[in-house]
C-alpha cells in the first residue's frame, strides 16, 4: 500500500521520517486487534492514527466512535462509557446504551485517556482483558468485541507513580505504541503545511492566498511552536485575513508569533490588563472580515450594474466610495492590529499583544461595546443569537456584558 495514497486520503501533508515512521505502524497494526496508545504533544494531530486503523481494519465497516474523556463530567463518565440502568441514579429516567455497546464490533478511540478516573479505569481495563462489562446500576455482565485505540500528551509514567493511572492497564493500552511527532522536530514541513492552511483559508474565503518570503520561511521553520500544527493553523489564518499585502515578511510575521525565547528574541509581554481585551479584539477582527467580504459582493453587484450599461454615482469628495472604505479598514487594521501579536484561540497560550497606549484601549472597549449593543437589540435581547452573530460564545458575551457594563434589552416574558 503506497504512503501517499493514505496522505492524500486522510489529508496529511509531509515526508518527515518520524511521521512517516508512524503511518506505517499505524497500516500495520491496523489488520490485529491490538490495542494502540498513541503520544505527542497537543495539536500534533494524533486524532488521524486511530482513524487509519480503524479505516484500514477488518472492522472498517463497523462503528467508529472518537471519546473525549477529558470533556465528559467524572460522576457521568461510567455511564456515558457502559450505559445506565433506569433508576440507577437521580436523573436516569431510561436504561442507556453506553459507547461500548454502541461500538460492538467496531473501534473506539479514547483521547486524552488519561483524564479518566481511576475507578473508571478498573472498568475499562476488565474490557481490554475479557470484553465484559456491567452497565451502572446492573449486576447483569455484558459482552463487547470492541478494538480500543487511547491517545494522550501526559507522560503516563509519571501519572502511574503519582498515583493518576494505572500501571495494569498503561501496559494493557500501549500494546502498540505510536508516537507522533511535534511540530518543531518536522522543520521541513513546517512550509508545506503553512502553504496548505494559507491555500485552505484563501479558498473559503475567496481571496489570494498569503504566501512567506524566503527570510520570513526561515523564522517559520525556527520557531518552536508549542502548539503544533494546531497553532500553526491559526496563526496562518489570522495573517490572512488581518494583512493587506499577500507576500508576508518576517518582521509581519513575528508580530503573530507568541512569546518565546526564540532567536529573533523575546516579545512584548501580555499586560493584565490587556488579557481582558483579547476578546474585543477578535470581535473587531471578525467585523473587519465580515465588512470586507461584505464589500467584495457589493463591488460585485456595481460591476454588473456597470457591465449592463448603467452609470453608478459612487464619488465621494476625492475618494470613490469603496476606496474610502478600504481606507478606513486599512487604517483600522494598522491602528488595532498591525503592532500587536494575535490572539491564539487555545487556552494553553498567551498571545501577547502591543501594550499602545490608554485611548487605544478605551477606543477599542467603545468599539467593542457598540458592537455588542447592535448584535443584542437586533435580536430583541436574544444573547444567545447575539453571540452567534458576533461570532463569540454566549459564555464570552455574558462575560463582557458584565465586564463592559451593558444594559441589553430584555427579552418580553
Amino acid at each position: 500500500m503506497e504512503l501517499q495514497e493514505i496522505k492524500q486520503r486522510f489529508d496529511i501533508v509531509g515526508d518527515d521520517p518520524e511521521l512517516n515512521r508512524a503511518l506505517d505502524i499505524a497500516i500495520q497494526v491496523a489488520k490485529t486487534d491490538l490495542s494502540v496508545l498513541v503520544t505527542g504533544e497537543s495539536g500534533v494531530g494524533k486524532e488521524v492514527i486511530p482513524q487509519i486503523i480503524h479505516q484500514y481494519s477488518p472492522r472498517k465497516h463497523n462503528t467508529y466512535i472518537a471519546i473525549n474523556c477529558g470533556s465528559i463530567p467524572e460522576g457521568t463518565v461510567d455511564s456515558e462509557l457502559f450505559g445506565h440502568e433506569k433508576g440507577s441514579f437521580t436523573g436516569a429516567v431510561e436504561t442507556k446504551k453506553g459507547y461500548f455497546e454502541y461500538a460492538d464490533g467496531g473501534t473506539i478511540f479514547l483521547d486524552e485517556v488519561a483524564e479518566l478516573p481511576v475507578s473508571t479505569q478498573v472498568r475499562l481495563l476488565r474490557v481490554l482483558q475479557s470484553g465484559e462489562f456491567y452497565k451502572v446500576g446492573s449486576a447483569k455482565v455484558q459482552k463487547t468485541n470492541v478494538r480500543v485505540v487511547a491517545a494522550t500528551n501526559v507522560d503516563l509514567t509519571k501519572a502511574i507513580r503519582e498515583g493518576r493511572f494505572r500501571e495494569d492497564l498503561f501496559y494493557r493500552i500501549s500494546t502498540v505504541p505510536i508516537s507522533v511527532p511535534a511540530l518543531r522536530e518536522r522543520k521541513g514541513d513546517i512550509n508545506l503545511l503553512f502553504r496548505k492552511f494559507a491555500l485552505d483559508f484563501a479558498d473559503k474565503n475567496r481571496m489570494p492566498p498569503i504566501k512567506l518570503d524566503h527570510q520570513a520561511q526561515m523564522v517559520v521553520c525556527e520557531y518552536p511552536w508549542p502548539g503544533n500544527i494546531r497553532q500553526l493553523m491559526s496563526v496562518v489564518q489570522r495573517i490572512s485575513a488581518l494583512e493587506q499585502s499577500r507576500e508576508i515578511s518576517a518582521e509581519v510575521l513575528k508580530r503573530y508569533l507568541p512569546v518565546q525565547n526564540t532567536p529573533f528574541g523575546n516579545l512584548p509581554a501580555l499586560k493584565h490588563t490587556d488579557k481582558d481585551l483579547l476578546g474585543d479584539r477578535e470581535l473587531l477582527l471578525h467585523m473587519i472580515l465580515s465588512l470586507r467580504k461584505e464589500m467584495d459582493a457589493l463591488k460585485e453587484k456595481m460591476e454588473s450594474i456597470s457591465a449592463n450599461g448603467a452609470q453608478p454615482q459612487m464619488k465621494s469628495g476625492k475618494y470613490d466610495d469603496f476606496e474610502m472604505v478600504d481606507d478606513i479598514l486599512e487604517e483600522e487594521e494598522r491602528n488595532e492590529f498591525s503592532n500587536q501579536v494575535a490572539v491564539e484561540s487555545e487556552p494553553e497560550y498567551e498571545m501577547p499583544v502591543e501594550s499602545g497606549e490608554e485611548e487605544d484601549v478605551g477606543s477599542i472597549k467603545e468599539k467593542s461595546s457598540e458592537m455588542i449593543k447592535r448584535a443584542i437589540q437586533k435580536y430583541n435581547g436574544n444573547r444567545k443569537k447575539a453571540a452567534a452573530e458576533l461570532g463569540i460564545s454566549e459564555r464570552t458575551l455574558y462575560r463582557k456584558i458584565e465586564m463592559l457594563g451593558i444594559e441589553g434589552k430584555k427579552k418580553k416574558k
